[in-house]
């Protein structure tokens, strides 16, 4: 899997069109679903290249990220006469990236792509690292390719743009992040003012957010060994987020992983001695910023169920990283059901449930 080259852009515009311009390629494709073709494609669309590129679009939410929906990108790609000298250029949140790599990584067994994400989770997680896919048969990210984009181009101008959600959602990859880091990284995001956002401070975090997981990926491209610390929180938090979509309430994914943490943070104390302090602060923190996710006792067997299908397991049983301290990381840990549901336990009596 090739490096990708990640750019902290001053202007997106001028990047953007060095790129093409340098490129070699016959044709060009822009994939958005409905928001980011309406909110975000017109500040691209006078770039050269972009303003003759054809364009692609797929309906909004992660609930279409999906078969039907990669069949049409991979339709129109056909339609429109791409080949493997093509290049594709993704623009929108996670959900977009993830798609529209997994389409450009198939399509003609490869063609290029770059990501330009527009969401702070995008940014900081999905566009970055070279995870693509879909969902499938109700879980998350089921099929997909390790196949890493030729660039990633951050824009934190977008930022200004998206609802306080969407910035939670994103900022709980960052937490993740700051928690396999330092405690100086760790303290500097506790402490950031979800309020009244500094968005040139929200910069330098992104590009040293970005610096984390880079430095991980780069460490180990295809998840064998150090790249499951950025699993921290998603055994739970995938099963959240699928349970959500079971009862069609969909749940954001990093509030997903957000309570993910609660939980997998508790195992962490129980098993390998994360500090009580550090539980108590992230458990604040998420309870302010996240409210709760409510789920009863009777959910805990499906719930179960669900993580006994993620990918990250490496037999039955059911796989997790867990912390011994802030960047004290241990990986291919596991947990017995009855822990698990006594985890379940601490998550519902300390949110109140």
């Amino acid at each position: 899997m090739g490096k990708q080259q990640i750019c902290i852009c001053n202007s997106l515009q001028e990047e953007l069109q060095n790129i093409i311009v340098n490129t070699n390629h016959d044709h060009v494709f822009v994939l958005t679903d409905t928001h980011t073709e309406k909110y975000c494609l017109p500040l691209i669309r006078n770039v050269k290249g972009i303003d003759t590129a054809q364009m692609i679009t797929i309906p909004a939410d992660d609930i279409n990220k999906n078969v039907e929906s990669l069949s049409s990108v991979w339709s129109a790609l056909s339609r429109h006469g791409a080949t493997r000298h093509s290049l594709m250029i993704n623009l929108g949140g996670g959900m977009v990236t993830d798609l529209g790599g997994f389409a450009a990584s198939t399509f003609k067994r490869g063609i290029r792509y770059i990501n330009i994400p527009t969401t702070l989770l995008s940014m900081v997680d999905a566009a970055v690292g070279g995870k693509t896919g879909i969902n499938f048969n109700g879980l998350k990210n089921e099929v997909g390719v390790f196949n890493t984009s030729e660039y990633v181009l951050i824009d934190t101008e977008f930022l200004k743009t998206i609802d306080r959600t969407n910035l939670l959602s994103g900022y709980a990859e960052m937490l993740k992040h700051g928690l396999i880091s330092t405690q100086e990284e760790w303290h500097r995001l506790l402490t950031f003012d979800m309020d009244e956002v500094n968005y040139e401070k929200l910069k330098e975090m992104v590009a040293a957010s970005v610096a984390i997981k880079e430095k991980v990926v780069n460490e180990d491209p295809y998840e064998k060994g150090i790249r499951k610390a950025l699993n921290l929180g998603h055994t739970v938090g995938h099963a959240f987020e699928s349970l959500s979509f079971l009862s069609e309430k969909p749940l954001a994914h990093g509030y997903a992983v957000a309570f993910g943490l609660i939980c997998e943070l508790y195992l962490s104390h129980v098993n390998c001695g994360f500090p009580k302090t550090e539980l108590q602060q992230i458990l604040t923190f998420i309870k302010e910023n996240y409210g709760v996710y409510a789920f009863g006792c009777s959910q805990y067997e499906e719930l179960f169920e669900l993580m006994t299908h993620d990918k990250k397991n490496e037999s039955k049983d059911i796989n997790f990283t867990l912390l011994s301290n802030i960047g004290e990381i241990h990986i291919n840990q596991t947990a017995s059901k009855e822990q698990i549901f006594e985890m379940f336990d601490f998550y519902r009596y300390s949110l109140g449930i």
